[in-house]
C-alpha cells in the first residue's frame, strides 16, 4: 500500500516547483520515485491531475481539488506529533509580540510579566510601534491591535474592547472653555491622530451614533505624544482610557463630554495560523484572553447618569475602582512583582518619543504651575 501522506507531499512539491525534476531535487529522491508517487496519486484520485506540456505542468480541475485535499492531509499529519508534544511539554522559547506603545505601557507589560512568572522557560521580545507589521517577514509571532477594521485575511482572536475618553488640561479649559456637546469641538484645537485619513471623532448618545469632524494645529502618529501635548495644554485629545486614566485621576487632565461615549474599539490578537502553534504561543493567547476578561470584570464602568447621581449623593465626583475579590485595587495588581526572564522592550524607529518628550517637558511644567484645580466628572483607576 502506498504512503499516501508522502504521495500528497510529492504532488504538492510538483505543483510548487513546476516540474518533476525540481520536485525530486527538493525532496531528495529520484525522478522515477516522484513519477511513481504521481501515478499512485492519480490512481487514488481516479482522475488525471496534471496537464503536461513541453514547457510546463498545469493542474487539471480535479488536480486543483486534489491539491487542496493534499494540503489539508499534510497539515493534519504534521499536527499529530505537535499536538502530543504541546500537550505534555511546558511552554518554552521566545515569543516576538508587536503592539502599540499605549497598550504596552498600560496593559501588556504587566500581563507579560505575569505570564513569564507562570512559565519560567519562556521569554518575550516586545516590539513597540503603531504601524502595520508583516508577521512573516518580521518573524513576529503575535500582534496586538486596537481596531474595528480587521483585514479579512488575517487570523485574529478578540481579547476585549478599548474605551476612549475626550480630555484636556485644566489650563486649556480655563482659557478656551469646556465643550458641552461634540459639535462644539469644531471651535477647539483638537489633537488628531495622523494615521487616520480624516479626523472624525465618533460618539454615541442613547444608542444614537454621531460623527464630528475635528481639526487642530498638531497631529501625530502616536497617541502617547498627543497625550503629553494635551497635558502641556496644547488642546483637546481623544485617548484610550487605559492611557488617560492615571492623568485624569491625578487632575492633570479633565474628561469632558460625559454624556457622549466615544466609539469603543476592539482589541485583537493577530497571528499567522491556527495550526502548528507552539505551546508558548498557544498558552500566551489563552493567558491574554483570560487577562483581558479579568481586566474587563475588574473595571466597573458606570453610566454617566449613574456617575452624576453618585456625585450628587457624595458631594464630589466619583469613579469605581477595579474590584478584585473583596478589595478595591488597581487592575495592575494582577501582575506580581517579579524579575523578567527576558523582556526586551524595543521601540520601533517610527514611534520613538525621546525628543518629543523632552520638547514637551518644559511646556508641561508650565501648564501644571498655572493649572486650576477643576473637578473631573470621570475618574478611571486602572
Amino acid at each position: 500500500m502506498m504512503d499516501r501522506i508522502m504521495a500528497a507531499r510529492v504532488f504538492m512539491a510538483i505543483n510548487e516547483r513546476g516540474s518533476l525534476i525540481a520536485a525530486a531535487e527538493a525532496l531528495d529522491m529520484s525522478r522515477a520515485m516522484v513519477t511513481r508517487y504521481l501515478a499512485q496519486m492519480e490512481t487514488w484520485a481516479g482522475a488525471r491531475l496534471l496537464h503536461r506540456t513541453t514547457r510546463k505542468l498545469g493542474l487539471t480541475a480535479p488536480g486543483q481539488v486534489t491539491l487542496l485535499r493534499c494540503q489539508q492531509l499534510v497539515e493534519l499529519a504534521d499536527a499529530v506529533p505537535l499536538a502530543a508534544d504541546t500537550q505534555v511539554d511546558e511552554p518554552r522559547g521566545m515569543l516576538r509580540i508587536a503592539c502599540s506603545q499605549s497598550l504596552a505601557l498600560a496593559v501588556l507589560a504587566p500581563a507579560v510579566t505575569a505570564y513569564l512568572q507562570r512559565y519560567p522557560g519562556t521569554s518575550v521580545d516586545l516590539l513597540i510601534g503603531n504601524e502595520a507589521v508583516d508577521l512573516v517577514s518580521e518573524r513576529i509571532d503575535l500582534a496586538i491591535r486596537i481596531t474595528n477594521q480587521l483585514d479579512p485575511n488575517v487570523i485574529a482572536r478578540p481579547l476585549g474592547h478599548c474605551d476612549s475618553v475626550v480630555c484636556a488640561s485644566p489650563a486649556y479649559l480655563a482659557m478656551h472653555g469646556t465643550p458641552s456637546s461634540p459639535q462644539e469641538l469644531a471651535a477647539h484645537n483638537c489633537l488628531t491622530y495622523s494615521y487616520f485619513g480624516k479626523s472624525l471623532w465618533e460618539f454615541t448618545r442613547q444608542q444614537l451614533p454621531l460623527s464630528v469632524p475635528v481639526g487642530g494645529n498638531l497631529s501625530a502618529n502616536d497617541s502617547v505624544v498627543l497625550l503629553e501635548a494635551a497635558v502641556a495644554g496644547a488642546g483637546i485629545t481623544l485617548q484610550p482610557v487605559h492611557s488617560a486614566a492615571p492623568l485624569i485621576a491625578s487632575g492633570k487632565l479633565i474628561a469632558v463630554l460625559p454624556d457622549h461615549q466615544p466609539r469603543a474599539l476592539g482589541i485583537h490578537a493577530i497571528y499567522t495560523s491556527r495550526h502548528h502553534q507552539s505551546a508558548t504561543l498557544r498558552t500566551m493567547l489563552d493567558f491574554l484572553t483570560e487577562w483581558f476578561e479579568r481586566r474587563a470584570q475588574s473595571l466597573e464602568v458606570g453610566s454617566p447618569a449613574a456617575q452624576r447621581t453618585q456625585s450628587a449623593q457624595n458631594g464630589m465626583p466619583t469613579r469605581s475602582m477595579g474590584t478584585i475579590g473583596d478589595t478595591q485595587t488597581p487592575i495592575v495588581s494582577h501582575a506580581p512583582s517579579v524579575q523578567y526572564q527576558v523582556l526586551n522592550l524595543r521601540t520601533r524607529p517610527s514611534s520613538s518619543l525621546d525628543s518629543s518628550s523632552r520638547l514637551l517637558e518644559s511646556a508641561r511644567a508650565e501648564s501644571e504651575r498655572s493649572a486650576i484645580n477643576w473637578a473631573s466628572p470621570w475618574i478611571w483607576l486602572m
